[in-house]
C-alpha cells in the first residue's frame, strides 16, 4: 500500500507567533475562515509587503490554524508565547505529517534515549529514509530541501523545543494545554520532547 503523500510547503515563516493570535481573533468573531482570509488581505494584517506574499502567507497560517478546534483558538489567543509556541507546533504537526512523524521518531526519540544534541545529520538521515517510501522527496530541488530543513529548524527553535545551538530542551506543557490536546488523542502529545510519566504527569 502506497503511503499518503507528504504535504511540502512548510518553506517559509516560522511559526507565526505574532501573526497567529491576530488570525484566530479575527476568526472567532466571525466563524468563517473564507471571511477571515479576505479580511487579513485586505487589512494587511500579517504586514507584508506585496500581495502575493500576503496571499501565500495568509493561506499558510490560515491552512494550519484550520486543524485547531475553537477552544484551542481561544487559548492560543490568551496563551503565553512558550504555550502560543507549543500550540502552534502542534497544529503544524496535524497540517504536515512529515512535521509529525520527524517530531515522534527523531526529536522525542532523541530526548528519551538521553541524545539531547539535534544535527543536521539527524535531519537527513530521517529525509533519506522517508524519501525510499515518499517520492515527493525525491523530487524536490536542493534548495527546497534545504528550506524545508531551515524552516523545521526555525519552527522548532520558536517552539522552545530546541535552543539556538539545537540542543534538545524538555517540553513543559501546563496541564490544561495538555488536556486540550489530548481531547484529540494521547498522541497529540508525543509531539513534544516528553517521557511517558511526564504526559501522565500533566495529564493527572
Amino acid at each position: 500500500m502506497t503511503p499518503e503523500r507528504y504535504r511540502l510547503s512548510f518553506t517559509t515563516g516560522g511559526l507565526f507567533l505574532q501573526e497567529a493570535p491576530l488570525v484566530a481573533e479575527r476568526y472567532l468573531a466571525r466563524r468563517d475562515w473564507r471571511q477571515t482570509r479576505e479580511q487579513v488581505r485586505a487589512d494587511n494584517l500579517l504586514q507584508v509587503r506585496t500581495a502575493a506574499a500576503a496571499t501565500r502567507i495568509s493561506k499558510e497560517l490560515i491552512a494550519r490554524l484550520e486543524s485547531l478546534d475553537t477552544e484551542e483558538l481561544e487559548y492560543l489567543v490568551d496563551s503565553s508565547l512558550r504555550e502560543r509556541g507549543y500550540l502552534l507546533w502542534s497544529a503544524v504537526c496535524r497540517r504536515y505529517a512529515f512535521v509529525r512523524d520527524f517530531a515522534r521518531e527523531v526529536l522525542r526519540e532523541h530526548y528519551l534515549l538521553l541524545r539531547r544534541q539535534l544535527t543536521i545529520g539527524d535531519y537527513e538521515a530521517f529525509y533519506n529514509a522517508k524519501a525510499l517510501w515518499h517520492a515527493e522527496l525525491d523530487e524536490l530541488a536542493a534548495s527546497t530541501q534545504r528550506k524545508l530543513r531551515q524552516n523545521l529548524f526555525r519552527m522548532l527553535r520558536e517552539a522552545d523545543l530546541v535552543s539556538a545551538q539545537l540542543q534538545i530542551q524538555p517540553a513543559l506543557l501546563t496541564p490544561a494545554l495538555a488536556h486540550l490536546l489530548a481531547r484529540h488523542g494521547p498522541e497529540q502529545l508525543l509531539v513534544y520532547p516528553a517521557t511517558d510519566h511526564d504526559i501522565q504527569r500533566w495529564l493527572q
